[in-house]
């Protein structure tokens, strides 16, 4: 471990798959409206296969961000701790991704490697059919989404500053989505205690 804790925040999803992709393209739109301290690291793992856990090892604390299969409506917001995830029977699927990454996390804790903190900042689809476009359900839930990693960000000892000219994000989905939504308001994540 390093002086300061490394905090991963990671995108899953198949940018190519819908509403799967709203994990990497949360992560764009941080990018392009934050900067972060040197501790916080941004990463889009795309859809994650059997080498997931070699992403874990070098962190303190991540905060992944992704399509969830759950119950509710689409666009719905779910936070998933640690406890939630690492179990050795789940029994309901959480992510698309499962039972990969359920099973990552657990041997990563079983190797004494998994990071102390995580959170999942899950988005219910509402449709990962093949197509590079948001359904408006999903876009909605962007800016929760968002107020998600940075409060979770905030609580472990990071704060992120708004960038003085924000960039264009690099996504597929740009001609799909307006970005005229304001995140001024980031501290109340409906739903959400931290």
């Amino acid at each position: 471990m390093t002086a300061s804790p490394r905090i991963g925040v990671l995108g899953v999803g198949n940018v190519l798959m819908g509403d799967n992709g709203i994990g990497p393209f949360v992560l764009k739109i941080l990018e392009s409206r934050y900067e972060f301290p040197p501790e916080v690291v941004l990463h889009d793992l795309g859809s994650p296969g059997l080498d997931i856990p070699s992403f874990f090892v070098d962190y303190d604390a991540i905060i992944l961000i992704g399509a969830v299969s759950a119950k509710g409506r689409p666009g719905g917001l779910r936070l998933y701790r640690k406890h939630q995830l690492v179990r050795a029977s789940t029994p309901e699927r959480v992510t698309p991704y499962d039972p990969v990454l359920g099973e990552a996390l657990l041997f990563a804790e079983l190797g004494g490697k998994c990071p102390r903190e995580i959170l999942l900042v899950g988005i219910i689809p509402k449709t990962t059919i093949l197509g590079c476009s948001l359904s408006h359900a999903v876009q909605v839930a962007v800016v929760p989404a968002i107020s998600a990693v940075l409060a979770e960000l905030h609580r472990l000892g990071a704060r992120a500053k708004v960038r003085p000219h924000e960039a264009k994000p690099s996504i597929l989905q740009t001609e799909q989505v307006s970005f005229e939504f304001t995140l001024g308001e980031t501290t109340h994540v409906p739903g959400y205690s931290g």
